[in-house]
């Protein structure tokens, strides 16, 4: 592809004991004229950790190296902030991140690239399970797909499939398995990597997904070597446990449409799936709580029936009480426990599935969790389920670790009912309640966590530990747990040389294999820990993870890899994060207008140029204007947004807020890129100055991406953006944070931050612009308007007929606003304020045609002449 041709692509897996290690290696060369750059472009699944990276340019190796990840930024903060290095991993997909480097070589050059990753298969529903994403983007001539399975107690089943493979690609997987060891190639030559006879497309493009089991005569297994144990526990042909669940949905207004009847879906199909013997109930939250029963009753066929009419009747309406909503399921389950209305040997769930925050009744999060850990007090686990974007995944992923169980992102697709199903079937068969496996104090040390609430059928529990006698050969281990009809107790034994009889085909095994095994499941239990700790013993789970990440060359969220590369052709270092699940913008900005307006409104862009930051740190900001004019209006009370374009010439001026109360008014001047995109229909536009104005203080304050200019009367003062500034005068306080942001107050109005974008200079399209965000908008008066300052006043809306629309993944529907009847689109908008170079997605219902119906007039009613 643009004259580089992917010589080879090899992808080479070797998994001991569940424990996978796998390595990419892919090869180009440039076959072009010039020199050019190339793309190693690779996904990579979520629960795996980087331990290696290097590329080899005519035989010159550059490596990766990881190092504590304050000390890589430091190290590249001042490259950083001339936007000399690169961010090489980002989430792109439910499962996967995206490992991506770039590097130009010259005419003729080879690079080879090579990453490697480990990871601990999880076992659900009865299988281990290893996907590999598969796009080399390109035919290639070598490419191939090889799996090395070693398991000591033998492996009973062995498949392999891939999403893109068709029936002829289906022969060349190769797949063979016998006692201990299994193997599975997949070699496609040229003509079978076309998508046509004669077409240069590859059909390679999908997961690629292994699947095993192994053989289990004893309940568990135990396997020593050179100090290290790791202990595996899945007991089968156990009698089920009675089950008794609490499912608490939120049933507010942002949950209307696609995600009530996705929700009514996925819960009709698990009542399908409750067994007689299990007890169950449904608590309903929006702005009240409701139930469908005062307590939790049996499973009977006609409780059933009764059940299936209530939720086909479930709908969406109000606000958000969580803690309402929550509280009351656990207090029906402690009731259920305490007046002995279900099996004393039973299981207890609580699920609970909800799309927003928290905004009515007790909505300070920690208050909530405190409350909830209170009630729980450990008797049985909280999963707690996301719906989309709009929630705070910290804090659910936070309150259902604490109370033993975890939390899970529902992506908002057309397959949300699945998602939902799938994780309700991945807990709907617990086999044992209170599981600990417990170990010699005097023997060992560095144990992971040895108890666990309950053990699902098809799962396994993973202990892994350190033997203080490095020489010491034996160990003996006492399994106890809760079952249906009695407890279950037992020892079991192993001794190294065991072990070692079971791991004579040494060509299968890499390095200390169980050390890293050891190493990898601490520190993700370190992680996770650290998610609910604070003070203290946050800093101590930190440091702890960060030694064992160091010494084993992990990439985790407390460590990176800094890339090096050439210095020619302004080839750019870069570094690889580990991004983390939890961080939501959406999250951020619709808990500060539940919090702080009555609505948020946020201008973001549409099309940005790179920016670069030399700090994070940033203000807190309402409401904002910012690049191609690009608006989201967030409405909490629907817990959901409107977005609209405003396209106009470069030249003109817009009317963003008019108070006549207060005397505020401000006002934007666009500017248009340095020449016209010819690929584009509509030319991007940014605000190039800003102006804002006080006529009662008779003031004014010029902006552009050059100076600021305070004209007080006659009186002109004038700034730039290198100056750090502090200013005060009567009815005025001004700060200028050097090439960041300026902070004015203007008397008891509203206060306003001016950021500063900056391009790199010799961009050919891009230029500076400005980004305008006001702070406390509740200061302006209630004939506040212009195109902005309309919006600060509640707004309401209704979604009906919701339809498939002209993309297949942008649904249309019917918005009733202001008595107007429009056609919108549902999509996502990106949100620029806190990731500036790449944004995040912001759910929102798009108003076409310049918001028309939604905003006052039309929006050529909002060019004024001059900026004051």
């Amino acid at each position: 592809v643009d004259g580089i041709e992917i010589c080879s692509m090899k992808i080479d897996s070797k998994i001991t004991s569940r424990f996978a290690h796998n390595v990419i290696t892919s090869q180009a060369v440039n076959r072009g004229n010039v020199h050019k750059e190339v793309f190693f472009d690779v996904e990579l699944p979520k629960t795996a950790f980087i331990t290696n990276f290097s590329m080899t340019i005519d035989g010159v190796t550059y490596p990766g190296t990881i190092k504590e990840k304050e000390v890589a930024k430091k190290q590249y903060e001042k490259a950083v902030s001339r936007g000399e290095t690169a961010g090489l991993v980002k989430a792109s997909g439910r499962k996967t991140e995206k490992f991506t480097v770039s590097v130009n070589i010259e005419a003729a050059s080879k690079v080879t690239f090579e990453l490697a990753y480990e990871e601990l298969l999880k076992r659900q529903f009865g299988r281990y399970e290893m996907f590999i994403k598969v796009k080399p983007k390109q035919l290639v001539k070598d490419f191939e797909i090889e799996v090395n399975i070693f398991e000591p107690q033998g492996i009973t089943e062995l498949e392999a499939e891939g999403t893109f493979i068709t029936n002829e690609l289906q022969n060349t997987i190769k797949k063979t398995f016998s006692e201990k060891k299994g193997h599975i190639s997949f070699k496609p030559t040229l003509d079978q990597q076309r998508t046509c006879a004669n077409c240069s497309q590859s059909a390679l493009d999908g997961d690629f997904t292994v699947r095993y089991d192994v053989k289990r005569t004893t309940p568990d297994n135990l396997q020593i070597v050179n100090g290290y144990f790791v202990h595996f526990f899945a007991p089968t042909n156990l009698p089920k446990l009675n089950k008794n669940v609490i499912f608490v949905i939120d049933i507010s207004g942002s949950m209307s449409g696609r995600e009530i009847e996705q929700t009514r879906q996925a819960l009709l199909k698990i009542l399908d799936d409750i067994k007689e013997d299990d007890f169950f109930n449904f608590i309903l939250f929006g702005s009240e709580v409701h139930t469908w029963k005062e307590t939790l009753i049996k499973a009977t066929p006609e409780n059933l029936d009764e059940a299936r009419k209530f939720v086909w009747g479930i709908g969406a309406r109000g606000m958000t009480n969580l803690h309402g909503g929550i509280m009351r399921g656990i207090n029906m389950l402690n009731a259920a426990h305490e007046g002995n209305l279900v099996p004393k040997r039973s299981a207890s769930i609580v699920i609970m599935l909800t799309d927003g925050q928290p905004n009515v009744g007790i909505s300070n999060t920690q208050e909530i969790q405190a409350h909830v850990k209170k009630a729980i007090e450990g008797k049985y686990p909280l999963y707690n389920l996301g719906f989309g974007y709009g929630v705070d995944y910290n804090f659910l992923e936070k309150m259902a670790l604490e109370n033993k169980g975890l939390a899970r992102r529902i992506y908002p697709d057309s397959d949300a009912a699945l998602q939902l199903q799938g994780f309700y079937d991945e807990v709907s068969n617990p086999m044992l309640t209170d599981v600990e496996l417990n170990y010699p104090e005097n023997e060992i040390s560095d144990l992971t966590r040895n108890s666990f609430k309950h053990f699902y059928d098809g799962s396994e529990i993973v202990v892994a530990g350190r033997l203080i006698d490095n020489n010491q050969n034996h160990l003996t281990v006492d399994v106890r747990g809760e079952g249906a009809n009695d407890a279950l107790s037992y020892t079991t034994q192993q001794d190294a040389e065991e072990t070692a009889k079971a791991f004579q085909e040494q060509e299968y095994i890499f390095g200390e294999y169980i050390e890293r095994l050891w190493a990898y499941l601490t520190i993700e239990q370190l992680l996770e820990k650290r998610i609910a700790a604070t003070g203290e013993e946050k800093e101590n789970l930190t440091a702890e993870a960060l030694d064992l990440s160091l010494k084993y060359k992990f990439v985790t969220p407390l460590t990176s890899m800094v890339v090096t590369k050439p210095e020619d052709y302004d080839n750019k270092d870069g570094i690889a994060d580990k991004p983390i699940e939890g961080i939501d913008i959406f999250t951020t900005v619709l808990y500060l207008s539940i919090q702080f307006l009555n609505f948020f409104f946020l201008f973001t862009l549409s099309t940005v140029p790179q920016v670069s930051y030399p700090h994070r740190s940033q203000p807190t900001w309402y409401t904002s204007v910012d690049g191609d004019p690009h608006f989201i209006i967030s409405v909490p009370e629907k817990e959901d947004a409107i977005c609209f374009n405003i396209n106009e010439n470069p030249g003109a001026v817009l009317n963003l807020i008019t108070d006549p109360v207060t005397g505020i008014t401000v006002n934007g001047e666009l500017i248009g890129d340095k020449r016209a995109n010819s690929d584009a229909k509509i030319q991007n536009t940014y605000f190039g100055k800003l102006g804002i104005a006080n006529k009662h203080l008779d003031l004014k304050l010029t902006v552009t991406p050059e100076k600021i200019t305070i004209q007080n009367g006659n009186e002109k003062t004038g700034f730039t953006w290198l100056d750090s500034v502090t200013l005060q005068q009567e009815g005025l306080t001004l700060i200028i944070n050097r090439k960041r942001n300026v902070v004015l107050t203007m008397g008891s109005g509203a206060s306003f931050v001016i950021v500063l974008h900056q391009v790199w200079k010799k961009h050919p399209l891009h230029q500076d612009f400005l980004g305008l965000y006001t702070l406390e908008s509740d200061k302006l008066s209630e004939q506040t308007h212009g195109l902005l300052g309309q919006f600060f006043h509640p707004i309401d809306f209704t979604i009906l007929e919701i339809h498939p629309g002209s993309d297949p993944k942008k649904p249309d529907a019917t918005m009733i606003v202001k008595n107007n009847e429009l056609t919108v689109t549902r999509g996502w908008q990106r949100d620029y304020r806190i990731d500036p170079k790449h944004g995040v997605d912001i759910p929102c219902w798009f108003v076409h045609n310049n918001g028309a119906g939604l905003i006052d007039g039309v929006h050529t009613d909002y060019i004024v002449s001059s900026l004051f």
